[in-house]
């Protein structure tokens, strides 16, 4: 018999809506990643329905997109870059609230891909798009090089993620001469809604290790680190056991025995994990012995994470490693993350 709403996609849909109405909290991780809080605000009582959260979502999306195409004409293609790339995360948006694959998910994924290419085929840095199979399946990668690169840097994304959403990321590490490479794993954007892949356990650690041999295999001259932030911050530490990998940063790992996480999102993963599954797949972290040259960041109201998990897990590892902690953030230190990145890039080219 199944619990009640375990595979329910309405009822999950429900509580998420009402989350982001009742809770400021909800927003951030959209916020940092681009979203206009003050228009989010002008839609918010609209979000009570379905419907409310895909009109809202899409108009803003329209009206970002061709505020872009009026930009681009102009030739004003930085300024049309950003605003594509913001109109592309509004779809994206619109296309995450349904947690199940479904013909509209798709459909709004497939309307925040096309944004996303028409914002890189004017970027000053090419994306070329790439792929690699598990099971029989593609996960499905965006690889960015800039001239004279300096290292490369493999971006593992959150559970609940695409590749297109972490794009100020890219963006940041682009400047500072860094290639970078996000794929989308088991469960997440292109590899998830439109190939169908789910998560095991098994699927993220060959994920892992694949796409660490594509970036080794395509830059063979280059050093390689792993930067991750949540679930990806402790499936980033599991990479560093491969022998490709210099260093990395982690941010907000999930490395104790439980991790509180939110009523909605815990539905959420149900839905794109193969039965059986546990509810937040992440690695086992226990032979510390094995992880090199990590440094952590931590914020100290992390709810999902307690400070004595990070604190008893960085004792244990071995040398090279650091810490950073912020007492005023949250999981994923998002309001810090400008100079989490900046500090991430020092940790791998100390010199730099």
């Amino acid at each position: 018999m199944q619990m009640k709403n375990e595979f329910d996609p309405n009822s999950t849909i429900q509580k998420t809506l009402m989350t982001a109405r009742l809770f400021d909290g909800f927003w951030d991780r959209w916020v940092v990643h681009g979203i206009d809080f003050t228009e989010v605000q002008s839609v918010r009582e609209s979000l009570a329905t379905l419907s409310g959260w895909t009109d809202s979502f899409s108009q803003l999306g329209e009206k970002h997109l061709e505020e872009a195409k009026l930009l681009e004409k102009e030739g004003s293609l930085e300024q049309a870059e950003s605003r594509y790339r913001q109109s592309a995360l509004y779809y994206n948006l619109v296309h995450w609230i349904y947690p199940n694959r479904s013909e509209e998910k798709m459909k709004w994924y497939q309307r925040s891909q096309e944004i996303v290419k028409k914002a890189d085929d004017i970027a000053c840095i090419p994306c070329s798009k790439e792929h690699f199979s598990i099971d029989g399946m593609g996960c499905i990668g965006r690889v960015r090089e800039p001239k004279a690169p300096i290292g490369c840097i493999i971006i593992v994304n959150p559970i609940d993620s695409t590749k297109e959403e972490l794009y100020s990321y890219e963006n940041h590490f682009l400047e500072s001469g860094f290639i970078t490479v996000s794929f989308d794993g088991p469960g997440q954007g292109e590899t998830y809604t439109f190939n169908g892949m789910k998560v095991t356990k098994k699927r993220w650690e060959a994920f892992v290790q694949q796409v660490i041999d594509w970036t080794a295999n395509h830059y063979p001259n280059q050093a390689i680190h792993l930067f991750g932030t949540s679930s990806g911050a402790a499936w980033s530490i599991y990479g560093s056991t491969h022998p490709k990998v210099k260093s990395v940063s982690s941010v907000s790992p999930a490395v104790g025995e439980r991790n509180a996480i939110p009523g909605y999102f815990g539905e959420r993963i149900q839905f794109i994990a193969e039965p059986g599954e546990s509810s937040y797949v992440v690695p086992d972290l226990k032979d510390v012995n094995q992880y090199q040259s990590i440094q952590l960041f931590h914020g100290n109201k992390d709810v999902m994470v307690p400070d004595n998990d990070i604190q008893q897990f960085y004792e244990s590892l071995p040398s090279p490693k650091r810490l950073v902690e912020y007492p005023e953030e949250g999981h994923c230190c998002n309001y810090k993350l400008n100079e989490v990145r900046e500090q991430s890039m020092k940790w791998f080219i100390p010199e730099r």
